[in-house]
């Protein structure tokens, strides 16, 4: 009887404190849940900086005493001489874009921060790695990039491993494009795509209405059968969008010839500048630290305050975006 009763205790304190422990976490996420999203903030990084001391970290390691004071006298007698000479800015951008293009808020208010600080002999390199996704999104990404070329502001595009589709479609935009030798470019196609789960609905004695107001408010469905009719308005869509998509192509990089790289095709970077779909085989970080001489280089990043909830959920939310990217590529959207 004493073992039951101490047995018995143990797990009424066991329990008290598990319930204590889910009661915390509930309210904790309660309050987090209330919680607004931070407006986020933009972060300036030098990479002169980086690179100034990269160097002179490898010149202590690599040079005598002696080499090495005579380097420094060198250095402080052209720091003088450069002391009146103002380098203009360079601003470094990165878009890693997802099918959807999330990317694009953070981008806008990236080219929005430089616009407003630079001046016409500044320039912008935008580093772009993506295989494109949704055409609105890409589109409204491109546009941001415009932003810079209506300002008159020299703007340069690197592509280091993809830039495809709706990538390229950034990419084109720019007044120099410099790509990798192995990077992916092209791709000047669309694509649409759904499962149809109609014979299956059938097989099931399963009735699926759908009521719609206009002759193509709907053109292909998943769940109701699908008609040739709506099949052949469906692919005027994806014409329509494909002649906008060469049309803007052709508006940036007048020298292309169409009826060769807008069949949807890739190419590695060496075919593409044979193409002239690129004009330089370089990478980002060659040309960084070629104009390290002639400019300060900057980096800019937005990064957005995560409420409490969003920090707690960070592992969910991956899997959900992993997820939804898989959706994502059967639903019907028309997309680069």
């Amino acid at each position: 009887m004493e073992f039951l009763f101490e047995y018995g205790l143990f797990l009424a304190k066991a329990l008290t404190l598990v319930i204590a422990i889910i009661t915390v976490v509930a309210v904790v996420i309660g309050l987090a849940s209330k919680q607004k999203q931070g407006a986020g903030n933009l972060v300036f990084e030098s990479i002169s900086e980086e690179f100034d001391n990269i160097k002179q970290h490898a010149e202590q390691m690599l040079l005598s005493k002696e080499a090495l004071k005579k380097l420094q006298k060198s250095k402080k007698k052209e720091s003088k001489k450069k002391d009146d000479v103002e380098k203009p800015n360079l601003f470094v951008v990165d878009f890693v874009g997802s099918p959807m293009a999330k990317e694009v808020d953070s981008l806008r208010r990236e080219i929005t921060a430089i616009l407003c600080v630079a001046k016409e002999e500044d320039e912008i390199l935008v580093n772009v790695e993506s295989g494109g996704g949704v055409v609105h999104g890409y589109g409204l990404a491109a546009s941001q990039l415009q932003r810079v070329k209506d300002a008159n502001i020299k703007l340069t595009v690197s592509i280091d491993k993809v830039a495809a589709s709706g990538g390229y479609m950034m990419a084109c935009v720019a007044d120099k494009v410099i790509a990798a030798p192995f990077a992916i470019v092209g791709s000047i196609g669309v694509i649409a795509q759904l499962p149809n789960f109609n014979k299956l609905l059938k097989k099931n004695d399963i009735d699926f209405e759908m009521h719609t107001a206009g002759q193509f408010k709907r053109t292909l469905t998943m769940l109701g059968e699908n008609n040739d009719e709506g099949r052949a308005k469906f692919k005027e869509e994806i014409e329509g969008v494909h002649e906008l998509f060469k049309e803007h192509v052709k508006t940036n990089r007048e020298s292309l010839d169409l009826d060769k790289v807008a069949t949807g095709e890739y190419w590695y970077g060496q075919k593409a500048k044979e193409l002239a779909l690129v004009d330089e085989l370089q990478t980002s970080d060659d040309y960084l630290l070629k104009a390290h001489e002639h400019y300060k280089l900057f980096k800019l990043k937005y990064e957005s305050k995560k409420t409490l909830a969003q920090k707690l959920g960070l592992a969910a939310n991956v899997v959900v975006d992993n997820l939804s990217d898989k959706v994502f590529s059967l639903m019907r959207y028309n997309k680069f």
